[in-house]
């Protein structure tokens, strides 16, 4: 399957798909990008749905119209099974990252990487993203006892989910995009 740069990689699954499915087209009609769904138990249900513009703000302006737009879909289709509460948030500093362009946007940046199958007999990944190259997430890892670093290629299907990790870097990268 090609992927474009823009195309949601990593996508949910059960009542949050279903979610994230209906929601989708209305966000991208007001010029906005799902970034994820999450149903939670916590507060009595607590619908949260992440979405940006496409140059990755996403003000609390932007947040309260989007929640307007999409609350009478969500009244109407009733995804979800009793009560819940709809919170509307950009995706934060130590952001998911759900599509290719994410992974070369912050390429330079420590990330997690949670992969859907063991890889050398591992699910979880942590190191400096490298990049994208021939449809597979680059990552610079520290294995135990190998002494150096080590780029792995990680095949978009195979990933389940990807994650910035709050460093000082980071920080300051958020910091001086918001100067």
């Amino acid at each position: 399957m090609e992927h474009g740069e823009n195309e949601r990689l990593i996508r949910e699954s059960g009542v949050a798909g279903e979610i994230a499915d209906l929601v989708e087209p209305v966000i991208e009609d007001m010029g906005y990008q799902l970034v994820r769904v999450i149903m939670s138990g916590r507060d009595g249900g607590t619908l949260q749905i992440m979405a940006e513009r496409p140059d990755g703000t996403m003000s609390i302006e932007d947040c309260t119209m989007v929640s307007r737009n999409i609350s009478p879909l969500l009244d109407v289709a009733d995804p979800v099974s009793g009560r819940y509460r709809l919170e509307v948030s950009s995706p934060g500093i130590d952001r998911p990252l759900v599509r290719p362009g994410d992974f070369q946007k912050w390429a330079g940046f420590e990330v997690k990487i949670e992969t859907k199958e063991l890889i050398e007999g591992r699910r979880r990944f942590r190191g400096i993203l490298d990049g994208v190259e021939n449809r597979e997430v680059r990552l610079e890892v520290d294995l135990e006892n190998s002494g150096k670093p080590l780029v792995l290629g990680l095949a978009f299907d195979m990933i389940a989910q990807a994650k910035l990790v709050m460093t000082d870097s980071l920080i300051q990268h958020a910091e001086a995009e918001d100067a």
